[in-house]
């Protein structure tokens, strides 16, 4: 399996950040999470947070165990009815196998409930990084982990064998004073750079001035600048006869165009 994230590194960077933690984005995610429990008509009984911060989520799930989002989880096969994935899954070297070990884990008819960073997370500095990097070195260097893109993430439930996928999307933006506080932020977060092929030196002065002054100019108003964070959330459940399933191909007892009230017109061969 291909390494994308050095977890060395990644852990490092978390154990850095506990000293003084910025975990806002952690408790919006919890937000999110609670709110589309409070909508499951159901009790749970064993739930389980995978984290990378398990301290903060034992307090957002009551009653649930808390583990590490090592590439092999330490989970039981079919022991919880509700499996928290959260805000880890875009450090994954295998997201989908991390997907097929969740609904594993889970008993029939039990709730997975997955939220990470997401695509447009972090494009103004991206972008301000590449160009910066390129006007000053003429390269690019692998700085900010690859994320998920909306379009694909229905399709990797589906592949780990969750019914009823759902995936969907929440941005959310942040500004600051300048990029430089957004990075002290990120350092906070736990979230700088993990990633098996980054540059293992500090970035050139002139390539962060550089970077500092394109992010200001090309996204800054009114003396700050916005930072975009998005939040992925996946939902499915383990397979189980009582849910809802598809017809069988060619069973339907209604024609679509009755119900349309329009002509049906037969293709041509």
């Amino acid at each position: 399996m291909t390494q994308l994230t050095d977890r060395k590194a990644l852990i490092r960077n978390r154990e850095r950040s506990r000293a003084n933690p910025a975990l806002f984005l952690h408790e919006a995610a919890a937000d999110e999470i609670n709110d589309r429990l409070s909508m499951v008509n159901r009790s749970f009984t064993d739930k389980v947070v995978v984290s990378g911060f398990p301290d903060f989520w034992a307090t957002q799930i009551p009653g649930a165990v808390c583990i590490g989002d090592d590439d092999t989880l330490d989970l039981e096969t079919e022991r919880y009815d509700l499996l928290v994935h959260a805000m880890c899954l875009h450090w994954a070297n295998d997201p989908v196998g991390q997907l097929i070990q969740a609904r594993r884990a889970l008993k029939p008819d039990g709730l997975f409930l997955g939220i990470f960073f997401g695509g447009a997370t972090l494009n103004e500095l991206r972008s301000a990084l590449a160009q910066a990097e390129s006007d000053v070195t003429g390269g690019l260097s692998p700085r900010v982990t690859p994320m998920a893109e909306i379009r694909d993430l229905g399709a990797l439930l589906q592949r780990a064998g969750f019914a009823l996928p759902v995936a969907d999307t929440v941005k959310l933006t942040a500004t600051y004073a300048s990029p430089l506080h957004l990075m002290r932020d990120l350092r906070a977060m736990g979230e700088t750079s993990a990633l098996a092929g980054r540059p293992r030196h500090m970035m050139r002065r002139d390539v962060l001035f550089r970077a500092s002054t394109l992010y200001v100019e090309s996204f800054g108003s009114d003396n700050r600048v916005p930072a975009t964070f998005e939040l992925m959330v996946l939902t499915g459940w383990a397979p189980h006869e009582s849910q809802p399933q598809p017809l069988r191909p060619g069973s339907a007892s209604a024609r679509l165009a009755d119900a349309l009230a329009t002509k049906e017109k037969p293709l041509k061969d």
